[in-house]
């Protein structure tokens, strides 16, 4: 990460990403990335502050992430870290995304438990007491399964069945199907997490290669509190390639595969060809060598194309750059090298 001289500075992104040194005497920090979430941050705001009065009451901080937005977000939240000093907001310079913006809230995360939630609130955060009740019990990670998703299009909710359907066959760790980001984390999960240096992050992906004691909480996803969704349909595949690719060479088996399936098609048709030439009145068409040359061609860029996914990933990560920008940080409470609101 990069962090100008108002915050704390780390350039190497190589390192670790955590940005700040851990608080024993904070039991919880709540991580929430934003991104033009104006219409819900009252709300919210007053949701997680009710149930952190429950579990940690005066030992809990709230990290918003401003990942760009162009609406009054940034306003909000700022307003919120003047009248709370529980309130940390981080202000990133442009828009990364959803998996950038998470990962950047949880390197300043300083509580020994760390709750991660979307602003939308279709992930009820009065699930949080039973997470913790789990962790007490030694869970090391505590992740919400959905049971039922309401208020989505039935093509989303069949295209995510879909997806995690088909990660589960493609990959060699355990993903949990039907779950988001939406989970709690003790500080040894999240160091392990912090120090993966990946520029493409599937954050759930992660948590669950890490392995340890990780356990689910069924519920009922609402639907979203007020805006639209920041997860359209272009954005829906992104993420699922970040995913399959990150966690999986089965679409480089899958070209080697297709390869090969082609060249015993080729192989089988120089005996037809070959049969034909000697034994019968062979026509030759214009038609049947164009068809397959086009399927031929077609299964080349397949397979050019899967290569180049990876290759393309692979040479974006060896420019080591930061994986985030910070613009600024807020806070009331006493951290050195940030900037105070009054």
């Amino acid at each position: 990460m990069f962090i100008p001289p108002t915050g704390r500075s780390n350039p190497d992104a190589a390192v670790p990403l955590r940005a700040v040194t851990p608080d024993p005497a904070l039991l919880l920090s709540v991580v929430v990335p934003c991104f033009n979430e104006e219409d819900v941050l009252a709300e919210l705001e007053r949701r997680v502050t009710a149930v952190c009065d429950r579990v940690a009451p005066g030992a809990y901080e709230i990290v918003f992430v401003d990942d760009g937005s162009t609406d009054r977000t940034a306003a909000l939240v700022a307003e919120m870290s003047a009248r709370n000093p529980a309130v940390v907001v981080v202000e990133l310079a442009r828009n990364y995304g959803h998996q950038i913006a998470l990962s950047a809230g949880l390197s300043f995360a300083r509580g020994q438990r760390v709750f991660v939630i979307d602003a939308d609130l279709q992930d009820p955060p009065e699930l949080l007491p039973d997470m913790m009740a789990k962790m007490d019990a030694g869970a090391n990670v505590v992740y919400g399964r959905r049971a039922e998703r309401c208020g989505e299009t039935a093509f989303k909710v069949q295209s995510a069945h879909f997806f995690y359907r088909l990660l589960d066959r493609l990959t060699e760790i355990k993903v949990p199907v039907d779950t988001g980001d939406f989970r709690l984390m003790d500080r040894k999960t999240l160091d392990v997490l912090l120090s993966m240096p990946e520029q493409y992050r599937f954050i759930r992906g992660m948590v669950a290669w890490i392995g340890m004691r990780q356990e689910e909480i069924p519920y009922e996803r609402a639907a979203r509190f007020a805006g639209e969704t920041k997860y359209p349909f272009r954005k829906m595949v992104v993420f699922a390639v970040d995913a399959i690719t990150g966690f999986s060479l089965a679409p480089l088996r899958l070209a080697f595969y297709l390869a090969l399936a082609f060249l015993f098609a080729a192989f089988g048709l120089m005996i037809y060809v070959l049969v034909g030439y000697f034994f019968f009145d062979a026509v030759r068409g214009w038609a049947s060598i164009l068809l397959l040359f086009l399927v031929f061609a077609s299964a080349q860029l397949i397979c050019i194309s899967i290569i180049g996914e990876y290759v393309g990933r692979t040479y974006m990560q060896t420019k080591n750059r930061p994986l985030f920008v910070v613009k600024e940080i807020l806070t009331r409470s006493a951290r050195p090298g940030e900037r105070k609101t009054e």
